[in-house]
């Protein structure tokens, strides 16, 4: 399950992926494919989620870490690199970012 607290203890990751409407749907399908079958197996991982906008023009990854030492294995494996030049071929751009939640309001 998706959190999102102050706790120190997760490493936050958001990637934005810039699209064509016209390839939305089926890189957010890659992404949904590459998270099931092989991110979500890799050790530290907790959770993702992915958000797009209304244009399909922009896909964003939500997704939390244990440390940031086991997010940079999982994407200098070679499954993830393999699944990074799909992921490349679908959209204008792509970056994960690491973040530190500094604040966080509601329930």
């Amino acid at each position: 399950m998706t959190t999102i607290s102050l706790d120190k203890t997760v490493q936050t990751v958001i990637t934005t992926f810039e699209v064509n409407p016209g390839t939305c749907l089926d890189l957010l399908d890659e992404l949904q494919r590459a998270c099931s079958e092989f991110i979500s197996k890799q050790p530290g991982f907790i959770s993702a989620v992915l958000h797009v906008n209304d244009a399909e023009t922009r896909i964003a990854n939500y997704s939390q870490w244990r440390s940031r030492e086991d997010f940079q294995a999982m994407l200098r494996s070679d499954g993830m690199r393999e699944r990074s030049r799909k992921i490349n071929e679908l959209c204008k751009s792509f970056e994960p970012v690491l973040y530190e939640v500094a604040y966080c309001a509601g329930d």
